[in-house]
């Protein structure tokens, strides 16, 4: 079968929407690993893959909707997630219009949780929580005209026009069986990542899951799905999946081969043991990458400072959220001051750039003042960025139970919104709007300092590499 794999223009009127991470409109475009791994398997199975970003191609609604018109194909596949249920609604409108019977096929958090809002007709199906499985179940029923209700993970509409929802698959038990992303379908374009100096650059998830249980999380957007389905079933987080080092070591030579100069790992917690990282390290040496990962501030050791140092490491990135121990035993982070301040300056010992995510009003005991005292903080401590964000009440977490039950959702509902500049969340004694005001008033007090902007300046290789990450600033503090 032809599968057409499509990142629709904005069409809600809006920026275009990030849906690797999913809860951010793009500051700098990524690669989605998520829906190339199933592009990957779709093309295993002898399918006809292609991929249409028309986002990374600034293509407009126009042009998308020109394409639509003159395409042909079997089956549209989208990646959604919940800031881009408006555009997605519209695409399959735009789709249907020229195409009444052609199939389309959603993955993602968004369909996951809210089927009703994309289930529009018989031949819209859903493959919810982690895709693989219950989407390649989907692709052969189809090729093969066979009935929809014995496959596990999926949702779509009964002649009767009611959403069907059958029982979850399991999770894949073996991540290595999975191939690797098919990043030749995105041939051609130098994805460049402002925290990695050197270009081109690509992402890498070398693990599924993380085993905390912080109550605000939702770190990507393929985590989100598959927590979603797994509290639907049992009210549990999913178990954490992880690759063998030896099959991370074959995906390393094939980029190293390809070109790439640089990955981000985006697993939600790229440091779990220092013999797995050990290996891991020395396969990122082997090939020269550059590279960068998010971990745990207390996941670093002097064992593990001691692994990452001189291993061209870019940047590791530490979910702080706060340096308030209140709001971090609130927020159930599993971790104090204390282990934050241990973490990043043993990262700095090791001369490792270290960026800091900072959650504003992640706890009702979140004030100015504490908000304040964690950015003093962060500069005292010399660390390399910030990234200030706005917590988002995320359907299927606790903290959105919570912010139900106390009425702290302005609207009285969650919405979609930008955490990167947005707030639906106020306290009574501090509103959305004051958040927004603080927001912005972080990134400006940080990022235009003289020695952040000059130490960013010295580190680009090209002039490339420098413009991206003026335009990311740019987007990034002004939309």
């Amino acid at each position: 079968m032809r599968i057409s794999f499509i990142i629709p223009p904005s069409l809600d009127g809006k920026k275009p929407v990030e849906r690797s991470a999913g809860c951010t409109r793009i500051v700098y475009p990524i690669p989605n690993i998520y829906e190339l791994t199933v592009a990957a398997l779709f093309e295993n199975l002898d399918h006809q893959v292609e991929y249409h970003d028309f986002v990374l191609q600034g293509k407009s609604e126009k042009e998308f909707v020109l394409f639509i018109q003159s395409h042909q194909t079997d089956i549209y596949c989208i990646w959604s997630v919940n800031l881009s249920i408006e555009t997605d609604r519209k695409a399959i409108n735009i789709i249907r219009k020229y195409h009444p019977q052609t199939w389309i096929l959603f993955m993602g958090p968004a369909p996951t949780y809210f089927p009703e809002k994309l289930l529009t007709d018989s031949h819209v199906l859903i493959a919810r929580g982690e895709p693989e499985i219950p989407a390649a179940n989907l692709l052969y029923a189809v090729e093969h005209n066979q009935p929809f209700i014995n496959i596990k993970g999926i949702c779509f509409l009964n002649d009767e026009g009611k959403i069907i929802r059958t029982p979850s698959e399991d999770l894949i038990k073996d991540l290595d069986s999975l191939p690797f992303p098919a990043r030749h379908l995105t041939r051609g374009v130098i994805y460049r990542n402002p925290k990695l100096k050197h270009s081109p650059s690509t992402s890498v998830v070398t693990s599924r899951n993380c085993p905390y249980k912080c109550i605000y999380c939702a770190p990507s957007s393929l985590t989100f799905a598959r927590e979603l389905e797994s509290r639907s079933v049992d009210g549990t987080k999913p178990p954490v999946s992880t690759r063998s080092v030896e099959n991370i070591d074959k995906e390393l030579n094939m980029l190293s081969k390809a070109g790439y100069r640089s990955i981000a790992f985006l697993d939600d917690n790229f440091i779990w043991d220092a013999k797995r990282l050990q290996g891991i390290v020395d396969s990122i040496k082997e090939y020269g990458f550059h590279w960068g990962c998010q971990a745990r501030a207390d996941a670093i050791t002097p064992e593990v400072a001691e692994i990452l140092a001189g291993s061209k490491c870019d940047y590791i990135d530490l979910g702080v959220e706060s340096f308030n121990n209140d709001i971090l035993k609130f927020i159930r982070k599993g971790m104090t001051e204390e282990k934050i301040i241990n973490g990043i300056n043993l990262l700095n010992n090791c001369k490792i750039p270290v960026k800091l995510n900072i959650l504003i009003g992640s706890s009702p005991l979140e004030t100015k003042e504490t908000i304040r005292d964690s950015i003093r903080k962060a500069k005292k401590l010399k660390v390399s960025q910030v990234m200030f964000n706005i917590v988002s009440p995320f359907p299927g977490t606790e903290f959105y139970e919570l912010a139900m039950q106390n009425r702290w959702i302005k609207v009285g509902e969650y919405s979609p919104t930008d955490v990167q500049r947005e707030s639906i969340l106020e306290y009574p004694h501090i509103t959305a709007s004051e958040m927004e005001r603080i927001l912005f008033r972080s990134n400006i007090s940080f990022f235009l300092r003289p020695t952040i902007v000059f130490r960013h300046l010295m580190q680009f290789r090209s002039f490339g590499d420098l413009f991206s990450a003026l335009k990311a600033f740019k987007i990034k503090m002004f939309g």
